[in-house]
């Protein structure tokens, strides 16, 4: 019988079934991070429960970490040190690998997790973390739990899962200049709504998905939360396995061969039904842009804020995110000057990301008043940025240059841009305050990113690429 990618990894990890379309799931590696994972393993310490084997637990230090240069304990969040303080001490005690502040390969969970070879292909990867679907990209079953669940699954291996619909996105033809994998998922999350994925297990597949780089299909899979779906994933392919190859927590010399071997058979057999497929013809796409509050509130750059009827937005919610936007239909979006400029997050904050990005502005400089900051996704990317000379070409064009961490991707008491600021970020949300009290966010790739703040509005990169 034919079967999905899905089908196989479920099959591989189901323990037992445990009536109606609920079975029990192994785990294979668990992640967690000093906002969330703090709660579970207190928890498990009050207990008194030890953890099953901490040798596939592995912690950083990424949400509440500050990002200044000289960090330490301390945060601008109001409690923020007890959480890192109290991460790092039940952490140690239980054994696990921790990424400290001042590690050098601390970083984003999902920025680090890829990066060191700690997410395999055919692995079940969890974590108190709602964008873990990012590792799927690796061609893992990876979602987010709670901190409730993560404690049972650091105490018995295992977690109560209620198994999801099948879906395939796909992305076909060739993608235009100046089109990322932000903007494909983006204009997947604008036409079929920021709820479409509810309840499936998405594959993203097409010639399009089978064209970008590791780093990209990272991006692609981290906005499948963004669709309200339980996972997303693409097959692992030979890109996959060269990723992969002499990282650090990956199978080493035979044994990767050997793994190589069986994570070829991790692939949607020819005839496999999904439950829902969705086709998206990339070559029309342009890049884009958020203009609410709702990752599904995106247009080409170029557009302008559509009315109720072509939002496909109810109406509440429709004149609430104008309300909250400061915008009326109509508006374009390239005429909106901009305040500041975030690239950063587990999102868009990899080495790719950021030579792309650095490419823009290089030789250039950012508009006055616009505050805009960097903020590396982990500190192996930062070494390697600098040993590219990148950090100089975000400094020289007016950026700040942070240290890494999940910054200001979200506001949680700490550092946070201005009230009713109107922002263009390489983050993956545009909720309201989401980058601090009734901060404007519009999201969009790095590139989109790194041309508005040289323009100072929003602003289409190609218009940067033909001035060059």
């Amino acid at each position: 019988m034919a079967r999905t990618l899905f089908d196989k990894l479920w099959s591989q990890h189901e323990v037992l079934t445990l009536g109606g379309s609920v079975s029990l799931i192994a785990i294979d590696r668990i992640f967690l991070h000093e906002r969330t994972g703090s709660v579970a393993l207190k928890s498990l310490r009050q207990a008194a429960r030890p953890v099953v084997d901490p040798s596939r637990v592995f912690c950083t230090m990424d949400h509440i970490v500050d990002t200044l240069p000289g960090r330490g304990d301390d945060t601008r969040m109001p409690g923020g040190k007890a959480f890192i303080v109290e991460t790092r001490e039940a952490a140690t005690e239980a054994g696990i690998r921790v990424f400290d502040v001042r590690d050098p390969q601390q970083g984003i969970v999902h920025v680090i997790s890829p990066e060191l070879g700690i997410v395999l292909p055919g692995a079940t990867v969890v974590c108190p973390d709602s964008h873990t679907c990012t590792q799927g990209a690796m061609g893992a079953l990876a979602w987010g739990i709670g901190s409730t669940e993560a404690e049972h699954a650091l105490a018995t291996g295992t977690l109560r899962v209620n198994r999801p619909k099948t879906m395939r996105v796909r992305f076909e033809g060739p993608l235009a200049p100046g089109v990322t994998a932000k903007d494909l998922t983006l204009a997947l999350i604008s036409r079929h709504g920021s709820v479409g994925g509810n309840g499936y297990a998405v594959e993203f597949a097409g010639s399009a998905v089978r064209s970008l780089e590791i780093e990209a299909r990272l991006t692609l899979c981290n906005m499948a939360t963004e669709f309200s779906a339980f996972t997303g994933m693409i097959a692992p392919d030979d890109k996959t396995f060269e990723y992969l190859r002499g990282r650090r927590y990956a199978p080493q010399g035979e044994l990767f061969e050997r793994a190589v071997a069986q994570w070829r058979e991790l692939v949607t057999d020819e005839g496999a039904r999904f439950d829902r497929e969705i086709t998206i013809d990339v070559g029309e796409l342009a890049p884009m842009i958020t203009w609410g509050t709702s990752p599904q509130h995106a247009v080409p750059v170029t557009g302008a804020v559509p009315t109720l009827e072509q939002s496909g937005t109810p109406r509440e919610a429709y004149e609430r995110a104008l309300t909250y936007m400061g915008l009326e239909p109509g508006t374009r979006l390239d005429q909106l000057a901009i305040d500041a400029a975030f690239i950063g997050s587990c999102t868009n904050s990899r080495i790719s990301d950021l030579r792309r990005a650095a490419k823009i502005l290089e030789g250039r400089k950012v508009a006055p008043n616009v505050r805009a900051i960097c903020v590396p996704g982990s500190m192996t990317v930062k070494r390697q940025a600098e040993a590219e000379g990148l950090d100089q070409v975000f400094r020289d064009a007016g950026f700040e240059w942070r240290e890494s961490g999940c910054s200001m991707c979200f506001f949680a008491g700490g550092e946070s841009f201005g009230t009713r600021e109107r922002v263009v970020s390489s983050t993956n949300r545009n909720f309201e305050s989401r980058q601090g009290p009734e901060t404007r966010t519009h999201i969009a790739s790095p590139e989109t990113v790194a041309a508005s703040a040289i323009a100072g509005r929003l602003a289409d990169v190609r218009e940067i690429a033909a001035a060059a």
